[in-house]
């Protein structure tokens, strides 16, 4: 605190190593903590925890985080969209350190650690002065339930649920994991080192507000229209939302004849 910009350099030399005592050193851990230093949201500036949660939101109950590789691929992540709305700081945890200190850490000043893609985003307790008006605005909506069991009969077990989406504002869609698993930064980690064979099951979110999704719901209502390109738009989400992970899509063949055939009836995804 007193030399800031000195242990900045510092802490970007030697902090993933320091990070390494959190999960290791128990006896230290508390102070490692607070002398450590992480990415954020909020500025280009790294952050202490007792800084973020100084500037958490009223309703706030977790310290959230995003990881990932770097913070410029973590910034376009579609996770962060309804937190980005609400005004809502998330720490980005670049390190690979970062996967196995975060699970022993049950809290940090009675605020617990989640990560912002897996569970539920739980944002409907933090409220400002914009969320409130778009909330309004959303009890308009048209149920989207009809629209989720189609998809659920399409996609069946390639999904573990499809739900309604409230940490995305811009996106159509996105993959998130379930309350249980594993983290996905950390599956995608130990799949790439050997150390996990099978992946888990991801649960499907949809954005109610996007364009394509409300398009989606009148092609639901429509039986002529649904038989003609539901199936295809169903399984083009999922492998946009695989492909925003980083993910390969499931079919390499059968996702370009799909994109070819709804570009040709007009439908763009």
């Amino acid at each position: 605190e007193n030399d800031s910009e000195n242990y900045v350099k510092f802490w970007e030399a030697f902090g993933p190593v320091l990070k390494e005592g959190i999960h290791e050193d128990f006896a230290n851990r508390d102070k490692i903590l607070e002398v450590s230093r992480f990415q954020t949201s909020y500025s280009d500036k790294l952050t202490s925890l007792k800084d973020y949660v100084s500037r958490m939101k009223k309703g706030q109950d977790y310290i959230y985080y995003l990881s990932g590789e770097d913070k410029e691929k973590l910034s376009q992540s579609p996770h962060l969209e309804g937190f980005r709305a609400k005004g809502v700081e998330v720490l980005y945890m670049t390190d690979p350190v970062d996967e196995f200190w975060l699970p022993s850490v049950e809290k940090y000043s009675e605020k617990s650690f989640q990560s912002i893609t897996r569970g539920s985003a739980d944002l409907d307790k933090i409220k400002s002065k914009d969320a409130d008006k778009k909330d309004k605005k959303d009890e308009k909506k048209e149920n989207i339930d009809k629209l989720i069991a189609s998809l659920k009969v399409v996609l069946g077990k390639e999904v573990k649920d499809i739900k309604s989406s409230e940490r995305l504002t811009d996106s159509a869609v996105c993959l998130v994991a379930g309350e249980g698993d594993m983290d996905m930064h950390l599956e995608k980690l130990l799949k790439q080192h050997q150390q996990l064979d099978a992946t888990s099951q991801k649960i499907l979110e949809i954005n109610p507000s996007h364009p394509l999704i409300k398009n989606l719901l009148k092609v639901v209502d429509n039986e002529e229209k649904k038989n003609e390109i539901f199936d295809d738009a169903a399984w083009l989400l999922l492998d946009q939302a695989r492909i925003i992970e980083g993910q390969s899509v499931l079919d390499p063949n059968k996702f370009t004849k799909r994109m070819n055939t709804l570009i040709q009836k007009g439908i763009t995804l």
